[in-house]
């Protein structure tokens, strides 16, 4: 196997790792609501999940389009790398970002910290492109434009529109009992939570199936003109069924921070929260915009507690999150120009290895670091301890005074 096709392949296998994280990462977008609530039982809205996930990764190509133009400048219009590049190294670059972006995903994943997984992949290119090829190796106009400003106005729009939504909700219901109310917005929110995870499938799956065809084009295995109008079916069906078995997987200690930590959210609540994100989520797909699905889950169930009188939010928690949000383009950037460096430094071929290794051991650790403080379906609805400061990595399924072990 020559060089290039075993870098190739290294790479292709990161980017479905990098997928199934952003499987597990971002299940509580679409069902922490709804497991909240008891809308659905835990395993039975992941599973849910993933299967809406994997058809929702068939219905369009744009976002992916976004990826191979909007993010990096590797090649020239007529084919040719930039100057200082060949093909190892272009490989090498997106290689890094992956990992940058893997290693982000599993630390916020293992606090709790629902951060984007979408930010995190566009950090860890930039970064490793900043290493490799300065600022004139990144469309900053298309990173600021189909990254940086979705992520300043998404999460807003989306904490306004499911407030109203919320209002509404309630001014229409306020003469039905509330055992009626939440009985009939249970079963809404199962209708929503769905819609979600498909438009989650719809949109993040692309992000993966974009740096897999940005990497077959670099090799010359794919034009490139012809990503708008589709993508080979193995890269789609495999990145399908890579975010698929992710979501399956659960995302528990995701789900439980959304669900219980920002709000004590109610049925009608949650679907309000879930329509706003769905809307917002399936219009940006349409038009190519690489949204954090994160940052909408988020902020609609920040609106979803606005809106309602008496329902506080706990903004310490949003505090956290917000913060993982904001070190999240930075932090990975910062480890996919680390990896780069490394793997240029060592040489390509047994360079991409040792990131590859890094990876590997690094992932095995923060899964065993994990299973000292597991949140699984049965405690993932256990009350939130807002006294404690409780995040899921306080977790201790062997400790008494656990919020797990009293549930």
């Amino acid at each position: 196997m020559s060089a290039e096709m075993l870098i190739l392949v290294l790479l292709i296998v990161t980017a479905l790792g990098f997928d199934f994280t952003n499987g597990f990462h971002d299940t509580g977008n679409a069902m922490a609501t709804s497991i909240a609530t008891g809308a659905l039982k835990p395993k039975t809205a992941v599973a849910i999940s993933a299967i809406l996930n994997l058809i929702g990764a068939f219905l369009s190509v744009q976002v992916a389009a976004t990826i191979t133009k909007d993010v990096l400048k590797i090649q020239q219009p007529d084919g040719q790398f930039v100057t200082g590049l060949d093909v190892n190294s272009a490989l090498i670059i997106i290689f890094a970002g992956l990992i940058g972006a893997i290693l982000w995903n599993l630390a916020t994943w293992l606090f709790g910290l629902p951060s984007s997984s979408s930010h995190a992949l566009f950090g860890g290119l930039v970064g490793a492109g900043l290493a490799a090829m300065g600022t004139a190796g990144v469309n900053w106009s298309g990173v600021f434009a189909k990254i940086i400003l979705p992520a300043l106005f998404a999460p807003v729009i989306a904490a306004l529109v499911a407030a109203v939504g919320t209002m509404l909700i309630y001014a229409l219901t306020k003469a039905i009992a509330a055992r009626h109310q939440d009985q009939g917005f249970r079963i809404g929110q199962i209708t929503t939570a769905s819609l979600v995870s498909l438009a989650h499938g719809t949109g993040d799956a692309q992000k993966t199936m974009g740096v897999i065809a940005l990497a077959l084009i670099a090799t010359n295995h794919l034009d490139p003109a012809s990503v708008e109008h589709g993508l080979p079916f193995w890269v789609v069906f495999s990145c399908a069924a890579a975010i698929a078995l992710g979501t399956y997987l659960g995302g528990w200690r995701i789900i439980r921070a959304l669900g219980k930590g920002l709000i004590d959210i109610s049925p009608p609540q949650g679907m309000a929260a879930q329509s706003s994100s769905a809307a917002i989520i399936l219009t940006s797909s349409v038009a190519g915009m690489a949204l954090s699905t994160t940052h909408v889950a988020t902020g609609s169930i920040i609106g979803a507690g606005l809106g309602r009188k008496g329902s506080n939010v706990r903004w310490s928690v949003a505090g956290r999150m917000v913060l993982a949000w904001v070190t999240t383009l930075p932090a990975a950037g910062l480890v996919g120009a680390l990896c780069f460096w490394l793997a240029h430094g060592i040489g390509d071929v047994a360079g991409a290895i040792t990131i590859f290794a890094i990876l590997v051991v690094l992932s095995l650790f923060m899964y065993w670091r994990s299973q000292h403080e597991k949140v699984d379906a049965n405690n993932v609805n256990s009350e939130w301890d807002a006294e404690l400061g409780e995040s899921p990595v306080d977790l201790d399924l062997d400790d008494a005074t656990s919020p797990a072990s009293r549930s």
